[in-house]
């Protein structure tokens, strides 16, 4: 089977995209640009990107970015596509120039979530200079962070990543916001490298297409530099500091501009896959981690 390597980027949608400029120098610490076409590319390391935000007519989260190895690996993925009767999309040259590859093909999972599948990035010689002196992200072979997706079609959208695309099973948490009614699940995925998980599926709805998605830096003073710019930028937060149970992320959550979470965090675990065992989390947090005071209250525009 194919290998996905790791979540090389993810596609937002603005209404406006220069919005994400501010955001990314003045918040995230990142580097951001605007092409003459209206997109914005932010620039968390040597790639060009690792957040490219289209203009649109909503505010939301649109695509996963998924790299491969190389073009033989990008091939195969194809034909195991095929053989599971997975409707795909070859990318033509504009698009694959849009986003800088060689080449790229997309399809939805079963829950609709939009996806796109790479091989060969291109790179060029700009190095990463954070605006506000962020040391750096963790990035490298372990790709953006993750992104945590909803999943109305749950076990057949699990199927999908793990029959279809090799994704492992890294723990699961049963959320039972009422004990009345029955869990709502939450699988955490990972693929091809250590991080704990590029994916997490959520049987919950989420308009913004998009639960969140996290960036991770290296060490609690780069979060709590990053958690006073939220505030003193007026961002709405989204859950306090804590730290999780299953990944050991010690993070906060805030608001983009295209309307879904952003996890600002660093310690996650980096496993060996050979030695780990899944598991349910009872708990989402060690400590910490208030979400009512974002995700349980309507969210406003950034």
């Amino acid at each position: 089977m194919v290998e996905i390597r790791s979540l090389a980027y993810v596609v937002a949608q603005c209404r406006e995209p220069a919005r994400w400029v501010q955001y990314a120098h003045e918040v995230l610490g990142a580097m951001a640009k605007s092409r003459a076409d209206g997109v914005v590319l932010v620039k968390v390391d040597e790639r060009p990107y690792r957040i490219l935000v289209e203009p649109g007519s909503e505010d939301r989260y649109l695509a996963s970015g998924w790299e491969l190895s190389g073009r033989d690996a990008f091939q195969g993925l194809q034909l195991q596509l095929d053989r599971a009767g997975v409707v795909f999309e070859l990318a033509d040259a504009a698009a694959c120039a849009s986003r800088q590859v060689n080449g790229l093909l997309r399809a939805s999972d079963p829950s609709g979530n939009r996806h796109e599948f790479f091989w060969g990035p291109q790179l060029d010689a700009r190095a990463f200079a954070s605006p506000q002196g962020v040391s750096r992200f963790v990035t490298g072979e372990m790709g953006l962070g993750h992104t945590v997706l909803p999943a109305l079609n749950f076990d057949a959208t699990l199927e999908f990543f793990t029959k279809v695309l090799g994704f492992g099973v890294s723990d699961i948490f049963n959320f039972r916001p009422d004990p009345s009614v029955p869990a709502i699940p939450i699988h955490f995925l990972h693929c091809a490298n250590g991080r704990h998980h590029s994916l997490a599926l959520a049987g919950f709805p989420s308009p913004e297409g998009c639960v969140h998605i996290m960036l991770e830096v290296p060490d609690m003073t780069d979060v709590g530099r990053g958690h006073d710019r939220m505030q003193a930028n007026g961002i709405k937060q989204m859950a306090t500091l804590g730290q999780h149970l299953n990944d050991h992320m010690t993070s906060f959550y805030m608001q983009t501009p295209s309307t879904f979470a952003l996890e600002y965090g660093f310690g996650g675990l980096v496993c060996d896959w050979e030695k780990h065992t899944a598991f349910e989390a009872t708990e989402v947090s060690i400590w910490g981690h208030d979400f009512s005071v974002g995700f349980n209250e309507k969210k406003d525009a950034v």
